[in-house]
């Protein structure tokens, strides 16, 4: 380069681009990928960068971000409650017009309400176990 060229700017670190990479390094630390030494001498670094490219090789050597899981949306466990909520009444008034002594959607109505909640338990596992492979 001679001394007439302009050097290349350099950008600033955002806070939010020191806590992003900060929490990458941190995870790799508490996933085994690098001592807790390692952890505390690259975050203490992070938070000392003062430009973007100090930033990447602190994270160079270790695996790719995965970009977030996207979760289906809330619509559909809605929809499974209204669905089986409707034939849980369907079936009860069904029960008071026939005259029967012994109350029978007891157990339809316990399966759907299971259902419903196996439903909602499953929708709030983290993602990432959902998505493990057994070997």
């Amino acid at each position: 380069m001679s001394s007439t060229e302009p050097t290349p700017a350099r950008i600033r670190a955002s806070d939010a681009e020191r806590e992003r990479i900060a929490t990458r390094v941190q995870s790799a630390g508490a996933a085994g990928r690098l001592t807790i030494t390692e952890t505390d001498e690259r975050v203490a670094a992070v938070y000392a960068a003062t430009y973007t490219d100090e930033l990447g090789g602190l994270t160079a050597d270790l695996p790719p971000e995965r970009p977030p899981v996207r979760r289906p949306p809330v619509r559909a466990l809605r929809l499974h409650a209204t669905i089986a909520a409707a034939v849980s009444v369907l079936l009860v008034v069904r029960w008071v017009v026939s005259g029967a002594e012994f109350f029978w959607p007891v157990v339809p109505v316990f399966w759907l309400a299971v259902s419903v909640a196996v439903h909602a338990w499953l929708r709030g596992l983290p993602a990432r176990r959902r998505d493990v492979v057994p070997y």
